[in-house]
């Protein structure tokens, strides 16, 4: 996959990805199969490493392609990592009880004694981490900032779509993928934090990404929606100057957030990725 169509200069068209109803999203709930452990050992050839997609908090991550046809990401968790377990039935929890466009559907899961997977749509393009850094890929100013609406969108959801709030708690570049009309879906709520109407926070001493996570979630364990909103802007700035927040030239007061902060407002074109002023020859 080329980047020429998607570097320098915006090409100011706005996408029409093709987008399920919320029927539809509900008839796929409501249908998902039944899924064996030859079945996932089948599709991924014995979980070989040439379909290993990359590693997640609490186990790996493989490709997989079901008999039918159908391509797969396959979560699969390592029980002999502290909180596994817990992760596995929560990430079931919180994937069995929402639906939206915008956030990685589940179509099975696979459990016994010694083996526990999620068997999760697949995502042909990638993590956003991908298209931010590798140097074979390039997000114009467009698609960075339909990501980003994608994401925000997913956020809502969570926050405020159904009677139990979700706290996803692990907002990040590499737990945003892209489907194959680069629309952006929210992943990975292995450590998410399900909030009753009258709990609107409540304590951890399960730690999110540093970097990512808000102040009082990295000096308390201190969990609410707020932290998430307090991610996404991180995760907002990230996108837009290409610079992570663990940085090594973030040391001692400075921060990315300070370090976008000083550059407001006359100093914008200093701190932005140079790729978004690339302007393209006709």
């Amino acid at each position: 996959m080329g980047n020429k169509e998607l570097c320098g200069a915006p090409q100011l068209q706005k996408r029409h990805p093709k987008q399920k109803t919320d029927q539809e999203n509900s008839n796929v709930f409501a249908k998902r199969r039944r899924i064996s452990y030859q079945e996932l050992h089948q599709a991924t050839n014995d979980f070989c490493e040439s379909k290993l997609l990359g590693a997640r908090n609490f186990g790996l991550v493989y490709q997989g392609a079901l008999s039918d046809g159908l391509n797969i990401a396959i979560k699969v968790f390592n029980l002999e990592v502290e909180g596994s377990f817990k992760s596995f039935e929560v990430e079931c929890e919180v994937l069995r009880n929402i639906r939206h466009r915008n956030l990685v559907k589940i179509i099975s899961s696979c459990c016994n004694v010694d083996f526990k997977a999620l068997v999760l749509e697949f995502m042909p393009n990638g993590s956003l981490e991908k298209w931010l850094y590798s140097h074979n890929y390039c997000l114009d100013i467009l698609h960075r900032l339909n990501i980003m609406i994608d994401v925000a969108s997913a956020l809502e959801y969570l926050h405020h779509g159904q009677t139990i709030l979700v706290a996803h708690c692990d907002l990040k570049p590499s737990n945003v993928l892209l489907d194959e009309d680069m629309v952006a879906h929210l992943g990975d709520f292995g450590i998410a934090k399900l909030l009753g109407e009258e709990d609107s926070t409540v304590q951890t001493i399960t730690l999110a990404t540093i970097g990512y996570m808000a102040p009082e979630y990295g000096t308390q364990g201190v969990v609410s929606i707020k932290g998430d909103v307090y991610s996404f802007g991180i995760l907002l700035i990230e996108t837009l100057t290409r610079k992570k927040p663990t940085d090594e030239m973030f040391v001692g007061e400075m921060s990315l957030i300070h370090w976008v902060t000083e550059s407001l407002p006359c100093a914008l074109t200093q701190i932005v990725d140079a790729n978004l002023l690339i302007t393209t020859k006709e």
